[in-house]
């Protein structure tokens, strides 16, 4: 037997493949529901895109964070007083915080540019990497808590959203130290999540 066919034949019988574990029911739905809300927060970032182009690739990540903290601000505003004055609801400014904080986590990764310096699929590379680091983040933790945000109040979430704002602004105050393990990626993989659950909850 030649070596190059004992090597297969090891590889291929040799081996047990663990089998793939299946998510409990629960979880499978959240799963399915979080990739529905976000292709419709990358369905909007892409027609910006091509409306726009990369022109945020000049935003600097503290920018950002200003837009976040007022588009999280925002939501609470009408959360409290029920009636929008310019036609805009709530659901757009939870799509716009996914964005934005995909954004940051882009800016922070690879560096501000002087002009846009990006193509579509590039940033659409981009964007679809942290988005899939952001759901593994969610399916862990989810794992860990279960399912305790579904008994949560979409405003719990504006908080919590609004909370891990002020903690990124004092960070960036800081110029990014943090005495604690959490840096400012963390946060933002977080208002990800906290955002999406929203949608989530929204559209049930």
């Amino acid at each position: 037997m030649s070596f190059a066919i004992g090597v297969l034949e090891k590889a291929t019988f040799g081996t047990h493949q663990k089998p793939k574990l299946r998510l409990p029911r629960g979880m499978e739905k959240t799963s399915e529901q979080y990739d529905s809300a976000a292709a419709e927060c990358r369905g909007i970032f892409v027609g910006k895109m091509k409306d726009y182009g990369a022109s945020w690739r000049i935003f600097r990540p503290s920018s950002i964070t200003d837009q976040l903290f007022i588009k999280a601000n925002r939501i609470r505003s009408l959360e409290e007083k029920g009636v929008s004055r310019v036609g805009e609801g709530i659901r757009p400014e939870y799509i716009g915080l996914v964005n934005y904080s995909v954004m940051e986590l882009i800016q922070l990764e690879k560096g501000i540019a002087e002009e846009p310096d990006l193509n579509i699929d590039r940033s659409i590379g981009w964007y679809d990497e942290h988005v899939t680091a952001a759901k593994a983040l969610m399916e862990k933790k989810n794992h860990d808590y279960g399912e305790a945000w579904r008994d949560m109040r979409v405003r719990s979430l504006t908080d919590m959203i609004l909370v891990k704002i002020h903690r990124i602004k004092q960070m960036e105050d800081n110029r990014g130290q943090s005495d604690l393990s959490e840096g400012i990626d963390a946060n933002l993989y977080d208002m990800i999540n906290y955002a999406v659950f929203a949608l989530i909850k929204m559209s049930d």
